[in-house]
């Protein structure tokens, strides 16, 4: 069949067209192919960017660590906090068995004869204060020679709550509790040691005459009482202040040694011996002698508001006894 030029012309024209088309889809399919490669890159790299700016979350293996460290010091910090509370728990059976509602030690500084030996549980020979042999060191062998001991070391209790308890042994100073308050505040003296010196010396009797010429509550000596009003040195105002000024002027010249100056009080003094206390024993002034027990009864017996001479007898010489 012979065809004419222009229907091979119109063949020519369709197969071109067919084969433009077909590499232009490929072309187009290739197009995006790589479009899609491309973004997902795209995507990979900044979602890598992205994380890169996020902040680091902290390993939980390092986290605690710092918790840790802090909880382990935390206990040796406890612990020592601990030790108040420790005392502070034994306190209940401290105060069940201290004397008058007294509850705590003396914290005086051992001496040449060692520890206070303090006590809670007041006996014949120990207390809150100490022992006696603390107070006496010396005195039964090279002569008496006490530890330092100052005012703010001794326990004592305040002298109106002594006052005020039942069967209190100042119940015969009660009628001189303001003088004993006045003076001590004014000598720079625990009241309630004024007033135990005036039971121990003259049981706050203010018309005791000593075995040696002392006079009234404090007995003072008589030669104290040149100032006295119209020459009456057991007036008690005076014989107080006196007394109160005498004894301060003591725990002075003692360098603050509160031993040495209630044993002055008594007559006593360094290097004294049991023999050389009691050497009077055997005179016409029985008590003239020292009392052996002078310190014992007045730091354990009545600055503690208790009374040393009935109940539990505090002591153990009893030297005056000889002059009953």
């Amino acid at each position: 069949m012979k065809l004419t030029a222009p229907f091979v012309l119109l063949v020519a024209a369709v197969g071109l067209a067919e084969a433009s088309s077909s590499h232009l889809g490929r072309d187009l399919s290739d197009h995006a192919h790589h479009a899609r490669v491309n973004h997902r890159q795209l995507g990979e790299h900044l979602n890598r960017r992205d994380q890169s700016k996020r902040c680091k979350q902290r390993p939980t293996s390092q986290a605690p660590a710092p918790t840790t460290s802090k909880a382990a010091a935390a206990p040796t910090k406890n612990a020592a906090a601990a030790k108040p509370t420790t005392s502070a728990q034994a306190a209940p059976a401290k105060a069940a068995s201290a004397p008058s509602g007294v509850n705590q030690l003396t914290t005086v500084a051992p001496g040449s004869c060692g520890a206070s030996g303090a006590t809670l549980d007041l006996t014949a020979q120990t207390g809150p204060n100490g022992a006696e042999w603390f107070f006496n060191c010396g005195i039964d062998g090279a002569g008496w020679n006490p530890p330092h001991m100052t005012v703010d070391d001794v326990v004592a209790k305040d002298l109106k709550a002594a006052v005020a308890q039942s069967n209190s042994p100042f119940a015969n100073c009660a009628a001189y509790i303001d003088l004993f308050e006045q003076y001590g505040s004014q000598f720079g003296v625990p009241p309630i040691f004024i007033a135990s010196i005036a039971m121990q010396e003259s049981s706050c009797n203010p018309d005791k005459t000593g075995g040696a010429g002392e006079q009234g509550l404090m007995q003072i000596t008589k030669d104290k009482c040149g100032a006295a009003p119209g020459g009456n040195c057991k007036e008690p105002w005076y014989n107080i202040m006196t007394g109160a000024q005498f004894f301060s002027g003591l725990i002075s010249s003692n360098g603050g040694n509160i031993l040495l100056a209630i044993g002055e009080y008594n007559g006593w003094s360094k290097g004294l011996t049991i023999a050389k206390a009691t050497a009077a024993a055997n005179t016409g002034c029985c008590p003239c002698q020292n009392n052996l027990d002078y310190l014992t009864q007045f730091l354990n017996g009545w600055v503690q508001g208790v009374d040393p001479t009935s109940g539990l007898r505090i002591g153990q010489y009893f030297n005056l006894d000889a002059c009953k």
